[in-house]
C-alpha cells in the first residue's frame, strides 16, 4: 500500500483515470485535477475555505431557472466565458470581432420584416442599418439576424413581466444585397442580476455591477461562421469597464442623432465556414 502524501497526492489522483477510454475527456480530468490541487497548494486554501466555495457554488446552482442562469453569469464575470471566445472564435483581419451570447438569447422569436420596428416601450429611437458581407466584400444574401436588448429600464423582456411578449427582440434576413435595417431603441448600461451568489462575491470583491450599453446580435448564414457579437454605445460610462469583460474596441459604435432618431450604421463581415 502506497502512503499518500503530498508530493504524490496528485499523481495518484491522475493515475486513477488512466484507465479512461476516450482521450479528450482524459485529457481534461487530468488537466482539471493538477490544476485544481495546484490552486490549493498555492493559496494554502483551508477546511472552512472549501466549505464556504462549496455552499457558493450550491447556491449559484440553486439561483437557475428556465430563464436564469446563474453559472453563465459566474462564467462571465469570471472573464471565463470571454477566455473560451478568444479560444474558440475564429477571427481574420477582415471579420467581424465576436462577444458574448450572454444569459438572454432566445430562440424562436417571429421574424420581421426588413426595417422593421421591434420596440414595444418608450425610449429613445434607433435606427440600425448595414450590410452582411464577406471577408472580400461580397453581399451575403439571406444571413438571419437576430438581435435582443435591454429596454430603458435595464431589463430584458424576459426578465420584466411587465414587457410585452418579444419587446426589443428581432428576427430579420437580410436582402440580396446583404442589407438589413430595423428600428429599436438607443440602449441603456444596466447592472447584471445582483440578487444572488454572484452578486454577493461583486460586492464582496468591490467590482461593480454594470454592463455599458449595447445591442447583442447573432448572424448566420448557410457556408459561413456564426458570429455572435454586440455593439457598445460609445458614450456610455460603463464602456471601459465592463463586468462580464466583453467590450471590443471594434465593438463600439457612434449613436448620431438626427431629427426624429439615433442612427447607427454598421457592417457585418463573416467568415467563410471553409476558409483555411
Amino acid at each position: 500500500m502506497k502512503d499518500l502524501t503530498n508530493d504524490n497526492l496528485t499523481e495518484t489522483v491522475i493515475d486513477a483515470f488512466s484507465g479512461c477510454a476516450e482521450p479528450r475527456t482524459k485529457e481534461i480530468i487530468t488537466a482539471l485535477v493538477r490544476h485544481l490541487h495546484d490552486f490549493a497548494r498555492e493559496v494554502r486554501l483551508t477546511h472552512d475555505e472549501w466549505r464556504h466555495g462549496i455552499e457558493f457554488l450550491t447556491a449559484t446552482g440553486k439561483k437557475c431557472d428556465g430563464i436564469r442562469q446563474e453559472f453563465i453569469l459566474l462564467s462571465d464575470t469570471l472573464g471565463f466565458s470571454i477566455v473560451l471566445d478568444a479560444i474558440n472564435q475564429r477571427h481574420e483581419e477582415q471579420s467581424t470581432e465576436s462577444s458574448l451570447l450572454g444569459p438572454f438569447y432566445r430562440d424562436g422569436v417571429k421574424e420581421a420584416e426588413f426595417g422593421a420596428d421591434i420596440a414595444q416601450t418608450e425610449g429613445d429611437p434607433a435606427v440600425f442599418r448595414g450590410r452582411v458581407v464577406d471577408v472580400d466584400g461580397r453581399p451575403v444574401a439571406g444571413a438571419l439576424i437576430e438581435v435582443w436588448q435591454t429596454a430603458a429600464n435595464g431589463m430584458y423582456e424576459g426578465q420584466d413581466p411587465d414587457q410585452p411578449e418579444g419587446n426589443l427582440r428581432g428576427r430579420f434576413h437580410s436582402n440580396a444585397a446583404g442589407e438589413y435595417a430595423f428600428r429599436s431603441l438607443k440602449p441603456t448600461s444596466y447592472p447584471i442580476p445582483t440578487d444572488g451568489p454572484v452578486g454577493r462575491m461583486l460586492v464582496a470583491t468591490g467590482r461593480h455591477p454594470m454592463r455599458p450599453a449595447h445591442v447583442h446580435f447573432r448572424i448566420a448564414a448557410p457556408g459561413y461562421e456564426t458570429l455572435t457579437t454586440a455593439l457598445f454605445s460609445s458614450d456610455d460610462p460603463y464602456v471601459d469597464s465592463d463586468a462580464v469583460f466583453g467590450v471590443k474596441s471594434s465593438l463600439v459604435v457612434d449613436y448620431v442623432p438626427k431629427e426624429s432618431h439615433f442612427d447607427v450604421e454598421r457592417d457585418f463581415v463573416l467568415i467563410a465556414a471553409n476558409r483555411s
